[in-house]
């Protein structure tokens, strides 16, 4: 608690900058102590620390107990009531830590709403009151931080669903202690893309670098399957076949992309790796493309209306399962609901739990998007993808992963290795692309591709 409390004091020194008045509020468990002795620090430093504390000093554990009295030994006092004539610089969250399981009521939700309506920065304590550790669910109500200082390691709720809208920028304090944490989860990053790829050889030719096929492009979502196709071959596959339902025969924007009849694609031999379902449609000709495909001994992507086909058909959801190839699953949280056969709410509630509740049931790698998108293997491994903004939310982004992934497969990277590096991929694309125009506002699918070419070109040829 000592060491936690002066990791985040400094913090707090940082972000006061020429402030001298900080206002924490304090809660009833080891958060509050925790605050206590950030207030003791803040005080020792000479700012105006006011300390509001919500619980009973005699029901304190022995920890807080003792911050307590060692911010009372410095001549430090608390009020039980928010303070009218103090204009805080900084708001230190202190209120509830990563224990709170049930939603906020009464005086309590009452002070996470004057925090957040305060106008003041907020740094909270390991993460923000109200908002569950694990899941990143808001219990009723949570606090919008605009720093979270949080300890020991990093807490999944911090990272998906509603974590990033409220954590705000992540402070991780190690304390010098080893992580509790379960070693099945882990956080994608950079490491994951310099590892997919090696650098190619210069006796190289397309024959080597694999043949993605593209299989959805229905009558009016024939561009769905063009944005996938066009993303393989734009991250190096060296041939990208796309078979749409539609019958459409050329991509005058993109020639290079070889089409084929749908039927005749998915029979085709020498296939790499097969993404099926973008722009698919839920028809019976479509129903039978994702039965042929399910058949085949290759790597296989599933996504959109492939999925959706899927949750409806026991019989296909049995032959996914049972499939000796590599299966990939890149469901959103309705379609994750639909193979689950329950609500998006309750997919939602658990991110993590639902993820490899669907590896485990389709003996497939899976990608559940969204904030945080969550990757789930059948072992039980799980990552979380912290790249990506709300500029992803467009047309086309899925189908975009969906060639990505499906390039890096053909190309040989193995199939798992592909998904987490596609994901986090595509996510840092999207954030490229916020930077270069300034916010997340009319990102598009095809730009995304463009800027995830550039990046993992640089993954694999590092400037010297």
């Amino acid at each position: 608690m000592e060491r936690a409390g002066l990791a985040a004091a400094e913090l707090a020194r940082s972000i006061l900058a020429d402030g001298q008045r900080v206002l924490v509020v304090a809660g009833p468990g080891n958060n509050g102590g925790d605050g206590f002795v950030v207030a003791r620090h803040l005080k020792s430093w000479w700012y105006t620390v006011t300390v509001l504390f919500t619980g009973s000093e005699h029901k304190l554990a022995p920890d807080a107990a003792a911050a307590l009295a060692a911010w009372r030994s410095v001549g430090g006092t608390t009020t039980d009531r928010w303070p009218q004539d103090m204009q805080p610089d900084l708001i230190v969250d202190a209120l509830f830590g990563i224990g709170l399981e049930r939603p906020l009521e009464g005086a309590m939700a009452d002070l996470v709403m004057r925090m957040n309506g305060s106008g003041v920065a907020v740094l909270a304590l390991d993460v923000p009151s109200g908002l569950h550790a694990d899941t990143g669910r808001v219990l009723g109500i949570a606090v919008e931080a605009d720093h979270t200082a949080t300890f020991i390691a990093l807490k999944p709720g911090l990272l998906t669903l509603d974590g990033p809208d409220h954590a705000g920028e992540l402070h991780v304090f190690d304390l010098g202690l080893d992580g509790p944490g379960s070693q099945s989860g882990h956080l994608l990053d950079l490491s994951i893309l310099q590892t997919a790829l090696p650098p190619r050889r210069n006796n190289t030719h397309k024959g080597s670098l694999g043949n993605a096929g593209i299989i959805g492009g229905a009558d009016g979502m024939v561009g769905a399957a063009l944005l996938a196709g066009r993303a393989a071959l734009k991250l190096g596959a060296g041939r990208a076949f796309v078979g749409c339902l539609s019958g459409a025969s050329v991509d005058a924007a993109q020639p290079e992309l070889m089409l084929r009849p749908a039927a005749d694609l998915v029979a085709l031999d020498g296939l790499s790796v097969l993404a099926v379902g973008p722009g698919l449609g839920p028809s019976d000709a479509a129903r039978t493309l994702v039965t042929s495909a399910i058949g085949r001994d290759v790597p296989l992507l599933l996504d959109a209306d492939a999925l959706n086909l899927v949750a409806a058909d026991p019989r296909l959801a049995e032959e996914v399962a049972r499939r000796s190839g590599d299966t990939l699953l890149t469901p959103h949280p309705a379609e994750a609901a639909r193979l689950l056969g329950c609500t998006t709410a309750e997919v939602q509630s658990d991110r993590i739990a639902n993820a490899l509740l669907l590896a485990e049931r389709y003996h497939a790698a899976v990608v559940l998007k969204g904030a945080g998108s969550v990757c789930a293997l059948p072992d039980g491994r799980w990552f979380i993808n912290p790249s990506g903004n709300p500029g992803l939310a467009s047309a086309g982004m899925g189908d975009v992963l969906a060639g990505i992934v499906a390039a890096l497969v053909a190309q040989g990277c193995p199939p798992v290795t592909a998904l987490l590096a596609g994901v986090h991929l595509h996510g840092l694309a999207g954030d490229r692309l916020r930077e270069a125009i300034g916010g997340p506002v009319g990102i598009t699918a095809s730009e995304v591709t463009d800027a995830a070419r550039a990046i993992l070109n640089e993954a694999i040829y590092p400037a010297d």
